[in-house]
């Protein structure tokens, strides 16, 4: 389907085109209709689907065709980091460029001069507020947020913004917005509290599932089982033997993260890092010289693994087993993007099998496992016999080419 189907608005068609849009993916096809029609949504799709557009698209359309509060906010978008918010913001400022929308991001870790041009916009009115809970909870207390004529409300990664424990600044901005308005929430997962929560919001809402939280299978997945002392040695020898262009590589620790970029840079790797001890505008210049390809690696807590936008990630490398699958998932989404293909390396040591089985189990697929260069030294066996599944578990490769187990 076309963007052209759609009918919308001849601004917002040209901002499409500017940005390159031709063909809606599955999800933009499901959701924009009904948005437009005025319904509530609850959405399942993944990050990297086009959710983002999904939701955006329909609700600038929506703006510029209604009569609306100039002076008050018209739609607040809320997401879980302050990274997610700034690229959805970005994201927005594309598609409406050829209109006259107003727009702003609020989030925290920003300087005197950001909370001025916060509450100066919410103050004064904004057309669409993208914010995370916390910041916006602040500015509500304080009394000047302008919410009367507010008509949608947009909650983006819901699943994500629970786990991080943002119930109850939800509710308490819930609680101060007005009654009759669109609610649209988009969330990767759906769990019992995610269902919980669109009871409370929805009013007979569509519902949406565009895809199960699998990876997608144009992304290569291999797996190293190492021992702790070889994981950095064995990253550096990958990223100086293997051609990628961009690479991400995941870490649970912000102490990981430092260390490793250090080693990085310590053996001539051009590399970068993002996590929370950087102050927002550290972690922005960081983002910024890696899309512009004068960082080659971005070595990152899971801060990023939802807060990225970029199409030409060739190799993800995790670190270390993430918590969950749906965190494993959406690390190694952050690769084959769009139409390319991408490569996903895990690194497991003796204690991460039995999670990294699990994970395994959750995605339906056995990861292969490679043998890693012999001057590395020895590795374990991967040894999870209670979560075996067929008898190609312990196969192993030579970066991708299968070979017998070692006994």
């Amino acid at each position: 389907m076309k963007f052209t189907d759609f009918n919308f608005d001849a601004r917002l068609l040209d901002g499409i085109e500017a940005s390159n849009y031709d063909t809606a993916t599955p999800v933009q096809e499901q959701v924009i209709p009904h948005i437009l029609n005025g319904r509530d949504i609850i959405a399942s799709a993944q990050t990297g689907t086009g959710k983002t557009a999904a939701f955006l698209l329909p609700l600038i359309n929506n703006i510029l065709g209604t009569v609306h509060d100039s002076s008050s906010i018209t739609a607040m978008i809320i997401v879980p980091t302050r990274e997610l918010a700034i690229q959805i913001s970005q994201h927005l400022e594309g598609l409406s460029y050829f209109t006259s929308i107003s727009s702003i991001a609020i989030y925290g870790g920003g300087d005197g001069n950001a909370f001025v041009q916060e509450k100066k916009a919410l103050t004064m009115g904004a057309d669409i507020v993208v914010c995370t809970p916390g910041k916006m909870m602040s500015h509500i207390k304080m009394g000047y947020v302008k919410l009367d004529n507010l008509k949608y409300l947009v909650l983006d990664e819901a699943d994500r913004m629970l786990d991080m424990g943002f119930y109850d600044d939800i509710n308490f901005i819930i609680q101060h917005l007005p009654k009759q308005r669109q609610n649209l929430l988009f969330s990767a997962t759906m769990p019992p509290k995610i269902r919980t929560l669109a009871r409370t919001i929805l009013t007979n809402p569509e519902e949406v599932t565009i895809s199960l939280s699998k990876p997608p299978e144009k992304i290569k997945q291999f797996a190293f089982v190492v021992h702790d002392q070889q994981k950095i040695p064995l990253i550096v020898y990958l990223l100086k033997h293997k051609e990628f262009k961009m690479v991400v590589v995941f870490c649970s620790s912000k102490l990981s993260v430092k260390q490793l970029t250090k080693d990085l840079k310590r053996n001539g790797i051009n590399a970068g890092e993002i996590h929370s001890d950087l102050e927002q505008e550290e972690r922005e210049n960081a983002l910024s010289q890696y899309r512009s390809g004068r960082l080659h690696v971005l070595v990152a807590t899971d801060i990023l693994s939802r807060g990225i936008d970029i199409d030409d990630i060739d190799l993800v490398i995790n670190f270390d087993v993430p918590h969950d699958g749906e965190d494993y998932v959406h690390r190694i989404g952050r690769t084959a993007r769009a139409e390319a293909d991408g490569t996903a390396y895990t690194l497991i040591n003796v204690k991460e099998q039995r999670k990294f089985a699990e994970i395994e189990n959750l995605i339906g697929k056995d990861v292969l496992k490679c043998a890693i260069p012999e001057e590395l030294g020895e590795q374990p066996e991967y040894n999870v016999a209670s979560f075996t599944r067929n008898n190609n578990r312990n196969g192993r490769g030579n970066f991708g080419k299968k070979r017998t187990a070692q006994k």
